[in-house]
C-alpha cells in the first residue's frame, strides 16, 4: 500500500477566473493573526496583508460583524468563534474519529504523546494529538505548523509525494539548521526520503529540537493513498532509539493498520 500520491493538478486560467478575490483577501486577514501577532492595529493588519488601510478596515469590520474578530477600539484580535472554521475541518475528517481510540491506546502503552499530521503546502499541520502526561520541551497542539524536512511526520508525508514534487519542494524551501543534527543538504534529504519510502517509517533524532526524537508511520485510506502520518515523540534522554524501533514502531503500525481497516 506504500505508493506515492499523484501530483495535484495545476490551476488553470479558468480556475483563476473563478477565484473570488474578496474571499481570498478576507482569509488573508484571518491568517495574518498568530502567536507572534495575536492583536494588531488597523495599520499593522494592512501591512501584514499588503492591503490599503481602507480595504483592511472593510474586511476587519465585516469579520467583526460576523463575530470572528473583536476590537478594543485600537487593536483587533480573533475571537473563539474562529475555532468553528477549524472544527469544520476536524469534524469532516472521518478517519480521525476512527483513529482516536487507537491513538489513545498507543499513548497509554508507551506513555508518550501520539500525534497525526497532514501536509499543507510545504509544512505539516498537526490535525490530531493525544498528549502524554510528561512535559515536553516542544509545545505542540492541533493546528501547530512545522517544517516537513526535519520532522518524522513530514518525511513520511514527503515520501508519499511524487519525486518531481519533492525536488521542487527542496529547491524552494529554506532548509534551516534548527539543531546541529538537522540535515539540510538537499541530496542527503532526498536519500533520507527515499529510505523512508523503502522501509515505511521515519525516525528523526534531534533534528527539530535538541533532546527530542520521534518516529512516524503513514496512515492510508482504503485505496492505499496516504492521508496523514502518525508519530510518537519523546525526550532522547529517556527514549533509546532501539526502544523506538522495538516498541513504538509496532504500536504505531498497529494503530495505522486498524484505522485503515475500520475506514468505510
Amino acid at each position: 500500500m506504500n505508493r506515492p500520491e499523484t501530483a495535484p493538478a495545476a490551476r488553470s486560467p479558468a480556475g483563476d477566473r473563478e477565484r473570488v478575490r474578496s474571499l481570498a483577501r478576507g482569509l488573508a486577514v484571518i491568517q495574518a493573526f498568530g502567536p507572534a501577532r495575536p492583536a494588531m492595529t488597523l495599520t499593522e493588519v494592512a501591512a501584514a496583508t499588503g492591503m490599503t488601510r481602507a480595504a483592511a478596515r472593510r474586511f476587519l469590520l465585516t469579520l467583526e460583524d460576523l463575530g470572528f474578530v473583536a476590537s478594543d477600539g485600537k487593536h483587533f484580535s480573533l475571537t473563539p468563534q474562529i475555532l468553528r472554521l477549524g472544527y469544520a475541518y476536524l469534524s469532516s475528517m472521518s478517519w480521525w474519529h476512527i483513529a482516536q481510540p487507537f491513538m489513545e491506546q498507543v499513548a497509554r502503552t508507551v506513555q508518550e504523546s501520539c500525534s497525526a499530521a497532514a501536509l499543507d503546502g510545504d509544512e505539516i499541520v498537526y490535525v490530531a494529538r493525544i498528549p502524554a502526561s510528561r512535559i515536553m520541551s516542544v509545545n505542540l497542539s492541533i493546528g501547530t505548523r512545522l517544517p516537513a524536512y526535519c520532522t518524522s511526520l513530514g518525511r513520511v508525508l514527503l515520501a508519499h509525494r511524487p519525486a518531481a514534487w519533492v525536488d521542487g519542494y527542496l529547491d524552494r524551501t529554506p532548509l534551516g539548521k534548527r539543531t546541529p543534527r538537522t540535515v539540510t543538504d538537499p541530496e542527503r534529504l532526498r536519500a533520507e526520503i527515499d529510505k523512508v519510502r523503502a522501509r515505511g517509517f521515519s525516525l528523526v533524532d534531534e533534528e527539530l529540537e535538541p533532546g527530542v526524537r520521534s518516529i512516524a508511520v503513514p496512515l492510508y485510506d482504503r485505496t492505499g493513498a496516504c492521508i496523514a502520518a502518525l508519530n510518537i515523540g519523546g525526550a532522547a534522554a529517556r527514549t533509546p532509539i532501539q526502544r523506538m524501533l522495538d516498541v513504538y514502531l509496532p504500536a504505531l503500525r498497529d494503530a495505522a493498520r486498524m484505522t485503515t481497516e475500520a475506514l468505510p
